[in-house]
């Protein structure tokens, strides 16, 4: 990630509603495991869903988080994260094994993500789970990316059998932000033709406070309703995933 780009995504990430909404899901879905689960967020960031899980009331002696960015495991330890590390998510190596390992939007800054499945499933203790979400269709493709250090963006299926492939349990595995996808589909093709998509500006800005919340409510709204369907398309893929006892 660009170091100007960087900046701009510690800025916003706690109250922007693409981050805001991601983690209002996966805090509902784990608000009822047990509080003393061990929890790895990988591509932590600045430990923004981490200190949430805190609140929730989850041992915070058994909150962990990885980052590539030494920035971004700075701002973490100053929140109050004492088990933030600066590691490649390839590669991760500590001495723990965990009940719930989340990825949100990591995975495609990752060029062997194989290994970096591989490293993520040995992590789990048996019977854990894996929360993976990434940036879906190359039909989207644009300077946010670029700016991101994205190797792809994944379909939903494509998602899916890389995890299989490791042996792992599919439990759920969906699009997400599915009511945005034809505005944002739109939006990037004319910035393309236009050829605005290279402006140095990336999709990731607040911008006016009332759009920010109309957004999003409409994705806590989607949110409910992945709880009893599964979207044909999206922004973003996501998979949840069982490691078998």
């Amino acid at each position: 990630m660009e170091e100007n780009f960087e900046k701009k995504y510690h800025d916003v990430e706690t109250n922007h509603w693409w981050f805001k909404s991601r983690r209002k899901y996966l805090i509902d879905l784990l608000k009822n495991c047990p509080k003393d689960a061990k929890i790895l967020d990988v591509g932590c960031s600045s430990g923004v869903f981490l200190k949430d899980l805190e609140k929730l009331g989850f041992n915070a002696d058994n909150l962990f988080g990885i980052d590539i960015s030494v920035k971004a495991i700075s701002n973490s330890k100053k929140q109050g994260l004492k088990n933030t590390f600066v590691m490649d998510a390839q590669n991760i190596t500590l001495d723990e094994k965990f009940d719930i390992i989340v990825a949100s939007d990591c995975l495609e800054h990752l060029e062997n993500e194989t290994n970096a499945l591989k490293n993520w499933k040995n992590l789990l203790k048996k019977g854990g789970k894996m929360y993976v979400f990434v940036p879906a269709f190359m039909s989207l493709w644009s300077y946010h990316d670029e700016i991101n250090m994205h190797y792809k963006r994944y379909t939903k299926n494509e998602l899916t059998s890389k995890i299989e492939n490791e042996g792992l349990e599919i439990i759920k595995s969906s699009y997400w932000n599915f009511f945005l996808f034809i505005p944002v589909y739109i939006f990037r093709k004319i910035a393309a033709l236009l050829n605005k998509d290279k402006s140095g500006e990336s999709d990731i800005t607040i911008g006016n406070s009332i759009i920010n919340n109309a957004l999003l409510q409409l994705l806590v709204f989607e949110n409910k309703l992945l709880k009893k369907v599964n979207f044909p398309f999206g922004v973003s893929a996501f998979c949840i995933a069982k490691k078998r006892d």
